[in-house]
């Protein structure tokens, strides 16, 4: 199990009915699951893109694809950061043109990886749109991007730091703010 200092702002079963509640959101506001494909932001945006995706097929009785997304390459301080960036593998395992895709990522705070991740899924095909999934949003916006669902909206300082653990990554599920 993970230690760390901070104070946790969720614990795993908040982190629980949060991916529940935003499984049954996406579902409600697409009016179901045909065209829906979730891509998780490697890192922790995968394995939550992965829960959402088995909560809604347990209860829709039908396979969701999920894809995991490097955005490193799309960042657009890649001249600042370029040799502290780890490139790994994306997959998304289906055609997504005409698809819903709903990024999944596990915090929002500037915008900017969303971003990211919008310029990249254009390498893999026309979507008919994106929704934006994260687990926590701690405000403070650079760009006029928003998330579609959120598990929780946490008002943070910016100097502070909300980290995500999860079970798939970490050894243990919960949100910290140091």
């Amino acid at each position: 199990m993970v230690k760390e200092k901070g104070k946790i702002v969720m614990d795993d079963q908040e982190i629980g009915r949060a991916v529940t509640r935003i499984a049954h959101q996406i579902v409600e506001a697409n009016k179901g699951v045909d065209k829906l494909v979730l891509v998780g932001i490697i890192n922790r945006g995968v394995p939550l893109a992965k829960r959402i995706a088995k909560t809604i097929s347990s209860t829709e009785k039908r396979k969701i694809p999920v894809g995991a997304l490097d955005v490193s390459l799309y960042r657009d301080d890649l001249n600042k950061k370029g040799k502290y960036i780890k490139v790994r593998k994306s997959n998304i395992p289906v055609n997504i043109d005409d698809k819903v895709v709903i990024l999944v990522d596990d915090v929002i705070f500037a915008g900017r990886t969303a971003r990211a991740a919008l310029d990249g899924l254009k390498d893999y095909g026309r979507v008919s749109s994106v929704q934006l999934v994260a687990l926590v949003d701690r405000g403070h916006r650079e760009l006029p991007i928003h998330p579609d669902y959120v598990g929780k909206k946490i008002p943070t300082a910016k100097r502070e730091e909300v980290q995500v653990n999860l079970l798939e990554t970490d050894g243990a599920d919960r949100v910290l703010i140091k």
